[in-house]
């Protein structure tokens, strides 16, 4: 998968990145398609398509450096929050993107933006007892996985 991966061909330095952070575990770097100024990817150097799939290390490492992305966003840009999110939508390498909120709806899905920002309004709550039977089958889950 690394000789089509195109992260993985940003992680062996194949392909130019403007990287923002690089250690023996991953790389931050700008994201070419940014929803907003600043938009950060956060990767890991070894292939994992899914979050799911990045050892401990590896996932916690990436948090830590979103987080540093983060407090390096807020002063740069002046903003209130920093958005962090894993995705896979485009590439099947696991990639957290860290992006500087300008608006509150800056990461918002683009179903909820069709009529405009005025028209948007929240999912609707399916309720306690729905709630809290999907809790309980995440647990259980949960349990199952370790």
């Amino acid at each position: 998968m690394a000789d089509t991966c195109i992260f993985c061909q940003i992680a062996n330095a194949e392909l130019p990145a403007h990287k923002l952070f690089e250690d023996d575990l991953v790389i931050a770097f700008l994201d070419l398609h940014p929803i907003r100024e600043g938009h950060a990817l956060i990767i890991p150097k070894q292939h994992c398509p899914w979050f799911e799939d990045l050892p401990e290390l590896t996932a916690a490492r990436i948090m830590a450096v979103g987080q540093r992305l983060a407090r390096a966003m807020k002063r740069e840009w002046e903003v209130e929050r920093v958005s962090f999110f894993y995705t896979g939508i485009h590439v099947p390498h696991a990639h957290a993107h860290v992006v500087p909120m300008f608006h509150r709806h800056d990461v918002s899905s683009a179903r909820y933006l069709e009529e405009g920002i005025e028209a948007f309004s929240l999912p609707p709550n399916p309720g306690d007892t729905a709630l809290a039977q999907t809790a309980d089958r995440i647990r259980a889950q949960l349990s199952e996985v370790g």
